[in-house]
């Protein structure tokens, strides 16, 4: 039975295709090959014919001569004592041209190597496979100083992302800072959004420094998004500027974060209370401890709305709490009591355990009110 669920799992594995191939690419590169084959193909041909003609040789053994003979290998083996004039002469002529064409195959195969297209593309090929099997993941769009810090903060949260940049020499630091997956190409191309699986991704991050490459790659993201009809990709990108803050998001972009103003804002924070630590780096940031902070928005079926949030029982159950809510029209409740209206659509900040807010998502997400909040009200 775990053989055949073993079998079955494998050939689901490799029933996933990319939605790129390479192939026609890869067989381009071998296209130089064509002429040195034809050319052995011909001199194999003349020496096969040539020496079932002139000795006393089976088809078999005329090959047999033809193939040692144009390689320079096992000479001797036959008959090559009592060959006549002709079969002399069609015999020097094999070994130096095969002699010339080895050597012309050779050539050509260290010019296909130097070159590196070939390797590359290769390479390319088992990273979009690698690529094809990601789901939910986010594509990082351009690598600097920004990409390196978020594929860190990623690899932590064990969040699946792709890197694509159309820097020549982007491999070399892909690799360098130990990105899983990377793609080497423009962003906002239609071809780069194939290979990295972006029909299947959960969002795209867009850290360019430079404002029109951005707006140029929400503008594809969308165009993309629409042409799959599937739900919006969460987009977050980077804007120096107020000016840049503002086109951004009305280009449609879920989250604009300023590097310049995070950096002032935590920075002013510490002047005015340099004795406080930071609780919420402290607690959630740090891998050794389980704690999450989580926004969650209440669905319009869900049995919570137009409830009291002390009706959740989210403490008693998960473990979890509601630090503040957010209403549908922006208006920011900050620690709740337990008579607080659940609107629809509102957004509950919410703290406790990993598992404790996972378990609070699955008790908001119900339609009728789930039997464990019976269970803590009786």
């Amino acid at each position: 039975m775990f053989e055949k669920l073993k079998f079955f799992k494998i050939k689901k594995d490799d029933e996933i295709q990319p939605e790129v191939n390479l192939n026609s690419e890869i067989y381009e590169q071998f296209k130089v090959f064509r002429l040195p084959l034809i050319l052995i193909q011909l001199l194999v041909l003349l020496g096969t014919l040539g020496y079932f003609a002139l000795e006393n040789y089976s088809l078999m053994q005329a090959f047999f001569q033809t193939t040692y003979t144009m390689t320079a290998t096992g000479f001797g083996a036959l008959n090559e004592s009592q060959f006549g004039p002709i079969s002399i002469f069609l015999t020097s002529i094999l070994m130096f041209f095969g002699a010339g064409i080895i050597a012309f195959s050779v050539a050509i195969l260290v010019s296909v190597v130097n070159k590196g297209t070939l390797t590359r593309l290769i390479k390319e090929k088992g990273m979009i496979y690698k690529i094809a099997r990601l789901k939910d993941h986010y594509v990082i769009c351009y690598h600097n100083e920004y990409t390196i810090e978020l594929s860190k903060q990623f690899r932590s949260a064990q969040i699946p992302f792709v890197v694509v940049d159309n820097d020549p020499s982007f491999e070399e630091e892909a690799i360098k800072h130990k990105y899983p997956y990377y793609i080497i190409g423009d962003p906002h191309t239609n071809l780069a959004m194939l290979k990295t699986h972006l029909s299947s991704a959960r969002g795209v991050v867009a850290l360019s420094k430079i404002l029109p490459v951005n707006v140029a790659l929400m503008v594809s993201v969308r165009l993309f998004e629409k042409e799959l009809k599937r739900k919006p990709y969460y987009i977050i990108a980077s804007a120096h500027s107020d000016e840049g803050l503002e086109k951004l998001k009305k280009l449609g972009a879920d989250m604009v974060v300023s590097p310049t103003k995070l950096m002032a804002q935590r920075v002013s924070a510490m002047a005015v209370r340099p004795d406080m630590e930071n609780i919420l780096e402290r607690f959630i940031n740090k891998k050794d401890t389980l704690l999450d902070l989580e926004e969650v928005i209440v669905p319009k079926t869900s049995w919570l709305v137009l409830r009291k949030l002390k009706e959740a029982h989210f403490r008693e159950i998960a473990k979890a709490f509601v630090i503040g809510i957010t209403q549908k029209d922006g208006k920011y409740i900050p620690m709740p009591d337990g008579e607080t209206i659940i609107a629809s659509e509102s957004k509950l900040l919410m703290v406790g355990t990993s598992e404790g807010v996972a378990t609070c998502k699955q008790l908001i997400a119900n339609h009728q009110r789930p039997k464990e909040v019976d269970y803590i009200s009786l």
